[in-house]
């Protein structure tokens, strides 16, 4: 290849590789742009599931192996965060609703709960986490455990706290969720089984910016209501802006109260595992086929999830150093 070509083809990676070392800042970024550019928004909705299905691939084409051997031989935190994470929380959540009333009062938002709570975490959970300067292992084989059981789980909730509420029957909603997973994870293994490991840890710059692209896409598309829904009643965004922060801080400071005994580090890389639910999956199963507060709710729970990097760091970054380094487990992250 000529070398005015190969400076040609150079620029988009050297672009991506900037893209990625931008880390939490962009990140940040994304939320911003998805408010302040709402037309791109309603161009991408449609694109939402694709968009899901990608950045699934490209997590587990980085998944550690190593690592999550060496987890599997001490099985019981992930055990144990797996059934809080999967079971403990969907189960909370939903009684907690009926409990308030709030399946009769308000369905679309109800809906919205249910689904944040029975999602599994993000797979980009333990890349936030590393960020955050935690341990990633650990909530990288919960994050692998709870997203496989899913399929199942996910299913079995829906049937018992949404019944017609959801336009997926739970046995659609079941099959479609491993049909997802199931794909990105034969398409990553096929990329590992090409290019190598070694290859994709080389990488990892122009990925991390790959990576952002396609997050973009997804923030963008359930951002683009958000812009008009404050013009139209603020006081309404603003309520539903502060549960997002309340579901998400109540969720991380549960579970590293449950979890304290293992450590402060690991309680709190698992409690912010835990607030950050795939609800990008979650609309990728149903197709996007909901209702307006459910997708409103949704593009504001965005808010806490890619701003906790920048505002909780400085406090994570305190509190673990007051402790003792609890004992190693394995060093490998997404």
């Amino acid at each position: 290849m000529p070398i005015s070509l190969q400076r040609i083809a150079a620029l988009p990676v050297q672009a991506l590789n900037w893209l990625g070392g931008q880390g939490t800042r962009a990140i940040a970024a994304l939320v911003f742009f998805g408010i302040v550019l709402p037309p791109l928004g309603e161009l991408l909705k449609p694109f939402v599931t694709e968009a899901v299905f990608v950045l699934l691939c490209i997590s587990f084409m980085r998944v550690d192996i190593a690592a999550l051997r060496d987890h599997l031989r001490r099985p019981g935190i992930v055990l144990a965060a797996t059934v809080w994470t999967t079971l403990g929380v969907p189960l909370i959540a939903g009684a907690s609703c009926v409990a308030t009333g709030l399946d009769a009062h308000s369905a679309d938002l109800y809906l919205a709960l249910m689904l944040q709570a029975v999602a599994s975490p993000m797979m980009a959970a333990p890349a936030l986490v590393a960020v955050m300067g935690l341990d990633s292992t650990l909530v990288l084989i919960t994050l692998v455990t709870s997203t496989a059981l899913i399929p199942l789980t996910a299913p079995l909730f829906a049937y018992v706290f949404l019944g017609a509420a959801l336009t997926l029957s739970p046995l659609g909603l079941g099959l479609k969720l491993f049909s997802i997973l199931a794909g990105a994870l034969f398409v990553a293994g096929g990329i590992r089984w090409t290019v190598g490991a070694s290859a994709i840890k080389r990488h990892k710059g122009p990925i991390d910016g790959f990576n952002i692209l396609i997050l973009f896409v997804f923030v963008a598309a359930i951002m683009g209501n958000v812009v008009g829904s404050l013009l139209a009643d603020p006081l309404r965004m603003l309520g539903l802006t502060g549960l997002a922060f309340a579901v998400f801080f109540a969720l991380l400071g549960v579970t590293a109260l449950i979890f304290r005994k293992v450590g402060h580090e690991q309680a709190l890389a698992l409690g912010l595992m835990v607030s950050q639910r795939n609800m990008g999956l979650m609309l990728a199963a149903t197709d996007g086929v909901l209702p307006g507060t459910t997708w409103l709710y949704f593009a504001l729970s965005q808010f806490p999830i890619y701003l906790s990097p920048q505002l909780l760091k400085p406090i994570v970054g305190r509190l673990t150093a007051r402790q003792p380094a609890p004992a190693a487990t394995g060093t490998g992250e997404a």
